[in-house]
C-alpha cells in the first residue's frame, strides 16, 4: 500500500478519529452494494479500464474494491481516517497491496494534483461534508479531472434547509452538484435508471464529462 500525508486538522477530527456507525469498519462489514454498482457501471460505459481513478472518502475502499473485481487496476483513495487503512488491509487485500491512498482531507490534497491527473474522481456522500468555507475544493476536482466527474450525494428535499447533521454534530451540507460542477469544460450526462439506483433513497447520482472528450 502507498500512502501519502497525514495533516488532518481540527475541523476534520470527527471524522479522522470516528469509530462505530459510519466508521470504516462499518462499511467494510457491509462491502460492496448498489451504490458501487452504479460507479463501476457508468465507468464501464465511458472510460476503458485501464483509467485512472480517485475516490474521494475512500473510506475501507469497498467501492474501489468493486472497481477492482471489475477489471480496473489503477485506483487511488483520500481518507482523513488512519483506521480504514488497516481495515482495508484486513478486508481487501489486493486493493491495499496495489492502490494509491493519501491520508489526508481532501481540502490539503487536491491543490497538489497537476491537471487532468486522473480520468475519474468520483465521491460517495463525502462532498456533502465539506464546509461552505472549502467550496473552493470544487474547482479543484474540475481542474485535476480528466474525463468523468461523478458525485452520488444528499442534495436535500428541495426546501430552504440548506445544512443538517449526523448524530447531532456532524454537518451535512445539502447543495445541488449540478450548479456546483455548473462550468464550461463540463457537461452534465444523461443516467440509465440502473446507474441511478443507489442504497439510499435521499442521494442523487450525477456524472460529468470534460469538453476535451
Amino acid at each position: 500500500m502507498t500512502i501519502f500525508g497525514v495533516k488532518s486538522d481540527e475541523v476534520r477530527r470527527q471524522w479522522a478519529e470516528r469509530s462505530g456507525e459510519y466508521s470504516p469498519g462499518y462499511y467494510a462489514y457491509y462491502g460492496p452494494d448498489e451504490t458501487s454498482e452504479s460507479v463501476r457501471s457508468i465507468l464501464d460505459r465511458t472510460l476503458d479500464s485501464d483509467a485512472s481513478v480517485l475516490e474521494l472518502g475512500c473510506s475501507s475502499g469497498r467501492h474501489l474494491a468493486h472497481l477492482r473485481d471489475g477489471g480496473y487496476e489503477d485506483l487511488a483513495g483520500i481518507e482523513v481516517n488512519a483506521d480504514a487503512f488497516d481495515v482495508m488491509e484486513e478486508t481487501y487485500p489486493e486493493l491495499a497491496e496495489t492502490g494509491t491512498f493519501y491520508h489526508d482531507a481532501i481540502e490539503a490534497v487536491v491543490e497538489e494534483f497537476p491537471d487532468d491527473h486522473f480520468d475519474a474522481v468520483y465521491s460517495v456522500e463525502t462532498l456533502q461534508h465539506i464546509h461552505p468555507s472549502s467550496s473552493w475544493v470544487f474547482s479543484e476536482l474540475i481542474r485535476i479531472t480528466g474525463d468523468l466527474l461523478i458525485s452520488i450525494e444528499n442534495e436535500g428535499d428541495g426546501s430552504e434547509t440548506t445544512v443538517n447533521y449526523v448524530d447531532d454534530d456532524v454537518p451535512l451540507y445539502y447543495r445541488d452538484w449540478s450548479e456546483e460542477f455548473a462550468d464550461e469544460d463540463l457537461t452534465e450526462i444523461e443516467l440509465t435508471a440502473e446507474e441511478q439506483s443507489v442504497v439510499h433513497e435521499g442521494d442523487t447520482v450525477r456524472a460529468f464529462r470534460t469538453s476535451t472528450q
